[in-house]
């Protein structure tokens, strides 16, 4: 039975998984509405202040993200801190706890690298084209190891890999060939933010060019890539065999399938309303919600068959 302080640390778990999602999505806002270079080439301070006076609305945008992401990092580290002083070891939740702090603060340091070499707002260098896609496998990796906690938490079985070889091989290709639909998405994002279109034929011709520019020329490969991705993700995750008796993970099953039919269907829609913001933002939230059910999913066909379903 869980005691009650579990069940809040549990609690915890989620709500601080589910907030750092919130503050990848308005990250999203401050790139596709141009405002990352609000505060100037300054991290941590705004303009070279604590506290910006006579904001623009640029400003305001990323100063608020700025905050929402130091809040962020308060809470990975007070998740941990009271994971390591609660659960005792060999507990998992205390290494992916662990984990979590690591890559949140890789992610404020790539956030403020982005700032500090101007690689925001308008600039449509290559380091830029590199940088954002290094930003988003964090983040995912982020999010895996904030989920694994929070299911370690709420009474998932441990990871038992040497009797799951083949099984933990194929979500290991499932995550890479997520992660790299989801980098390519990064690149058509900000090939929309960039070179905004004004009509799909118009958008449509801009990608088929060999003369315009790369981060054009790859949007293209993003939708090609999520078709196929999406078709391999739905049947492997189908096939795995997960014990009926974890809930948890058959419920984490269906929503991949769901999830990745209308991440597919959005990503569609989003290319031919010419990526407003908020379809961007939407199309983001579904790719995030995707990836925590599918990191459930693995952990619950990786479970260890002779623990506690």
């Amino acid at each position: 039975m869980k005691t009650r302080s579990a069940f809040s640390l549990a609690t915890f778990a989620w709500l601080v998984l589910f907030y750092n999602v919130l503050v990848i999505l308005w990250g999203a806002y401050v790139r596709a509405t141009g405002s990352g270079a609000g505060c100037g080439a300054h991290w941590p301070l705004c303009n070279g202040e604590i506290v910006p006076r006579a904001p623009s609305a640029a400003m305001i945008i990323e100063f608020s993200h700025r905050l929402s992401s130091g809040l962020a990092l308060v809470a990975v580290i007070a998740l941990a801190v009271w994971v390591w002083r609660q659960v005792a070891s060999p507990h998992p939740a205390r290494r992916a706890a662990a984990a979590s702090v690591i890559f949140i603060v890789t992610e404020a340091l790539l956030g403020a690298a982005l700032v500090l070499f101007r690689l925001v707002a308008k600039d449509e260098s290559l380091a830029r084209a590199m940088v954002m896609p290094l930003h988003l496998v964090n983040t995912l990796v982020l999010l895996l190891c904030l989920t694994l906690t929070a299911y370690w938490l709420s009474g998932g079985a441990p990871v038992s890999v040497s009797r799951r070889v083949r099984a933990f091989v194929m979500f290991v290709g499932l995550f890479v060939l997520v992660a790299g639909v989801g980098k390519t998405g990064a690149i058509a994002a900000l090939g929309d933010t960039l070179y905004p279109a004004t009509s799909f034929a118009e958008g449509l011709k801009a990608d088929l060019s060999t003369t315009g520019s790369l981060l054009i020329r790859l949007r293209l490969l993003h939708p090609a890539l999520g078709v196929a991705v999406g078709l391999v993700l739905i049947y492997v995750v189908a096939s795995v065999p997960i014990d009926p008796r974890r809930r948890g993970g058959q419920t984490a099953r269906r929503l991949v399938i769901v999830l990745t039919t209308a991440q597919v269907g959005l990503g569609f829609v989003n290319v031919w309303l010419l990526a407003p913001v908020w379809m961007q933002l939407l199309h983001l939230a579904v790719a995030d919600l995707l990836w925590i059910a599918l990191v459930v999913t693995a952990a619950s066909a990786l479970a260890a068959p002779d623990a506690a379903a």
